[in-house]
Formats: structure tokens, C-alpha cells, sequence
């Protein structure tokens, strides 16, 4: 391995860095009335960070920061949508932050330094680079969470999320420090090689291992460190929301394949966690399908639903394969695609005082926007893995990965639980066409939104009917660089 001196590799990083400080400063001099002028420079600066992002890119790892940084293809693809998720999120979120007093230079800047928190999560090579990056997302979102600060069940929801991330973090750091206990260096390259070679210390590696995966669970949402994520989404207002459940998931799998695909990805070492992501892969589908059933509102719902898509994530890990890493990508990136569309159609939905948070609030869709109701008919198809939505596809190439290895029996699982939690996604449809609607008022956008929303749903059909373009895509970017 070759260190090089030169900060190329993070420009985007050092770009985003340096344009946060400046909206903050900037936003200080701004009124009220022009603070749309704080938001287009926000989206200019992560278009620019997109885009130098594109152009740094590099097919091979490039090392920089003494090894504590990486420059390969999966952090280019991650990072590039978690640009281009971060500017659909705040386009969506326009509206309902404005009519809320939440368009603020504040919430603008924290998004930013969350962005920024990912793309360092994304590209560490250094057990310490990925501390610091998930600290700065970590504490951005909690601040996010409470920026209305009026609103008791907003407060109550950063308060819990702030207890358990801070044991979570506590968790992952332990296992960290277990790690250089164990092998003596703290650097993802380096660990990889001492596993491949074999670790006296084995004992201690798996002790550390342990506190590992239970630090990624919650990190996930995953069963059974899932307790924040139903509050969290419920008691966060619903920009906040989107912004929680989409972006920091490419984030979060990043890390996963960091930590336990390349730094712990030893034969011996696999045999290890494969049995404890199996545990939470299982729990999760099955407490978060049936969970979500006997949910009456639908960012509660979409909450356990996201626990139960974790659970499908954690089965392409679990697979410890190339292909079964790629099946995860894949996973996450239709995830946050679907997330992106369920609360952009919330947010839509959503004016003045009134949050349509709840099922009865989709009666009739269909008969006051059929489009947005069609829409929402093809993101909850996908979330329930119905041809010929990408969903089903995502939800397949993960049980071959699963079944691939022998596992035949989780795969079953899955299908089972995917069948019982298709029940709570067709409601919506129900309710959406076939229930008198509750309120006859038009539905209303910006010409923005209508675009955005109306691409983010129907690639949702495209990806289903042409999926290999992004899954080649997600199993090469996952082949140069574990």
C-alpha cells in the first residue's frame, strides 16, 4: 500500500467543510424574508460537493491522511447518493419546514455537517476517522430532531435518541478499543491483514466483535436495538424524519462493510458474526412486520417497516460473498429511494398545521390526485416486494445470496414475513381507492416538488423493469474496493 501526501481524495469533503462554516456565517446577515437565498447556497454546495466527488473519483484505493482515509469506487457511489438523496430530501422539505418556522440557516447548516458526517463515515480507513465521522452525523441528527423546539414530543424524541446513540456509540467504541487490544493498530487495512494472517488474542477479537455488531444494530434499527426508531420517526418532525430514515443508511452500511466485509472479513472471523447478524436479520423481520401492522400512523408504520428492511440488509451481509455484499447495496440504495418517495408524498400531503401522519388521512387519494395516488401505489408495491417494482427485485437477489451459502431456511423466513408485512403496504393502497376521502381539498406542489416526486416514483418502475444497470454497478463498486 501506497500513502500519499496530496488532499485530493477529500475535496468533496474539505469543500463541504469549508462551505458549511461559510452558510453559517452568511446566514447571520440574511432576513427572514430572503432566506431562500440560504437554501439555494446550501444545494449549490452539494451539488458541488456531487460533482467533485465525480471528478476525484477513482477506480483504484487511494490512501491519504497517513492511511486514515480512502478514496475507492464503493465511497465514490456512496457518497454521490448521499449528495444527490440530501438535495432531493431539502427540496421536499421546503414547504413544510417554511410553514413551520424551521427554514433557518440552522437546520441548513446541520444538514450539511450530517452530509459531512457520512461522507467521512464512508471513506474511513481508520477505526478513529469512523469514530469522528459518526459522532458528527450522531450529533447533527440529535440537534436536527430538537430543532422545533416547541414541540414537547420533537423534544421527548432527541432525548431518547440521544440516551441510546450515546450507548450505542459507548458500545461501538469498546468494541474499537477490544479491536487494538487484540491487533495492536487501529487502521481497517492493517486489521484485515492481521485476521487473514490469524490473531493470538482470538478471544479477545470476538469479545470485541460482540460490542462491534451491537453498535451497527442500532446504528440500523436493527432488532433488538431498535427501541429509538418508532419514537424517533413518530416525535421528529417529518422533514427531520426523511432526512433520519434515507441518507445515514448508506452511511450506516458503509461502516458495516468497513468494519466486518473488510476489516473482519477473515473465514474464521465471518463464521462469528454471521450467527449474531442472522439473529438480528430474523427479529428484525419478524418484529417489524408484525409490529407494523397494528400501527394507525403511518410514520410509526414506515418505522417498523424500516426495522424489517433492515433485516433483509443484514441477510446479504450476512452472506460474507461478493455478490451477497453487492445484493446489499442494492438493497439500501432502493431503500432509500423508496423512503425518499413514501415521506415526500407525507410532506406533500402535509400544510399548515395539519401533519397527515395518519392512515385515514390517505382515504380517497386516489380521488383528490390520482397521479400522487398512483405513485404512492407503486412505492408501497415496492415496499412489499411486488413485481414489477424494483422492491421485489431487491428483496430476490438478497435471498439468493442467502441461499446461495445453504441458509435456505432464513431465506423461507423472509418470504414469510415479507408476505404477512405486505398486509399493512396494500391498506394504504385500500384506503387510498377504495375509501371515501376525509378531506376534498386539492393536493398542491411546487413545480419542483412535482418533478422530483413524480422521477422518484417511477424510477422505482424503471429499476424493477431494468434492474442490472445499478446492481453491476453496486457488485463492482463492492469488488474494488473489500
Amino acid at each position: 500500500m501506497q500513502y500519499i501526501t496530496p488532499l485530493w481524495p477529500a475535496y468533496p469533503e474539505l469543500f463541504l467543510l469549508t462551505m458549511a462554516c461559510a452558510i453559517l456565517i452568511i446566514d447571520l446577515f440574511i432576513s427572514d424574508d430572503n432566506r431562500i437565498f440560504t437554501y439555494g447556497l446550501t444545494q449549490i454546495t452539494l451539488v458541488g460537493c456531487a460533482l467533485l466527488t465525480f471528478f476525484t473519483g477513482n477506480a483504484d484505493p487511494v490512501y491519504t491522511f497517513s492511511g486514515m482515509f480512502v478514496d475507492d469506487l464503493m465511497a465514490d457511489v456512496l457518497k454521490l447518493l448521499t449528495c444527490v438523496a440530501v438535495i432531493v430530501i431539502l427540496v421536499y422539505a421546503r414547504a413544510y419546514t417554511a410553514a413551520r418556522g424551521m427554514f433557518r440557516g440552522e437546520f441548513f447548516a446541520l444538514a450539511l455537517f450530517a452530509t459531512l458526517g457520512m461522507m467521512v463515515m464512508i471513506s474511513a480507513n481508520h477505526l478513529l476517522t469512523l469514530y469522528l465521522g459518526l459522532e458528527l452525523l450522531s450529533l447533527s441528527l440529535y440537534a436536527m430532531v430538537a430543532l422545533q423546539r416547541d414541540s414537547a414530543r420533537a423534544t421527548e424524541a432527541a432525548m431518547k435518541y440521544f440516551v441510546l446513540g450515546a450507548l450505542a456509540s459507548g458500545m461501538l467504541l469498546y468494541g474499537m478499543s477490544m479491536l487494538y487490544g487484540a491487533t495492536g493498530t487501529l487502521e481497517i487495512t492493517e486489521l484485515a491483514r492481521m485476521s487473514m494472517d490469524g490473531v493470538r488474542a482470538q478471544a479477545v477479537l470476538v469479545f470485541g466483535l460482540v460490542f462491534i455488531v451491537a453498535g451497527l444494530g442500532f446504528k440500523l434499527g436493527a432488532v433488538p436495538f431498535h427501541m429509538w426508531v418508532p419514537d424517533v420517526y413518530q416525535g421528529a418532525p417529518t422533514a427531520v424524519t426523511l432526512f433520519l430514515g434515507s441518507a445515514p443508511k448508506f452511511a450506516a452500511f458503509a461502516i458495516v462493510m468497513r468494519l466486518l466485509a473488510q476489516a473482519l472479513g477473515a473465514e474464521m472471523l465471518v463464521d462469528e458474526w454471521r450467527q449474531m447478524l442472522m439473529v438480528m436479520a430474523v427479529l428484525s423481520l419478524a418484529i417489524g412486520n408484525l409490529t407494523a401492522i397494528m400501527q394507525t400512523n403511518l410514520k410509526r408504520m414506515l418505522a417498523y417497516s424500516t426495522i424489517s428492511h433492515m433485516g433483509f440488509l443484514l441477510l446479504g451481509v450476512l452472506s460474507g460473498t461478493i455478490d451477497g455484499y453487492g445484493a446489499g447495496m442494492f438493497y439500501v440504495v432502493v431503500y432509500v429511494l423508496m423512503t425518499l418517495g413514501s415521506f415526500g408524498i407525507i410532506l406533500l400531503l402535509t400544510r399548515g398545521g395539519f401533519e397527515a401522519e395518519e392512515l385515514d388521512d390517505y382515504k380517497g387519494l386516489n380521488q383528490r390526485s390520482p397521479w400522487y395516488a398512483f405513485l404512492m401505489l407503486l412505492l408501497m408495491f415496492s415496499m412489499a416486494g411486488i413485481p414489477p417494482t424494483v422492491g421485489f427485485y431487491a428483496k430476490l437477489s438478497v435471498l439468493q445470496a442467502v441461499v446461495h451459502i445453504g441458509l435456505w431456511w432464513v431465506a423461507v423466513i423472509a418470504v414469510i414475513f415479507s408476505l404477512i408485512g405486505a398486509f399493512y403496504y396494500l391498506r394504504i393502497v385500500k384506503l387510498m381507492y377504495f375509501d371515501a376521502p376525509l378531506d376534498q381539498s386539492p393536493v398542491q406542489a411546487s413545480g419542483d416538488v412535482r418533478v422530483l416526486l413524480s422521477a422518484n416514483g417511477l424510477a422505482i418502475l424503471i429499476l424493477g423493469i431494468a434492474p442490472q444497470p445499478l446492481m453491476v454497478m453496486c457488485i463492482e463498486a463492492i469488488r474494488a474496493s473489500i
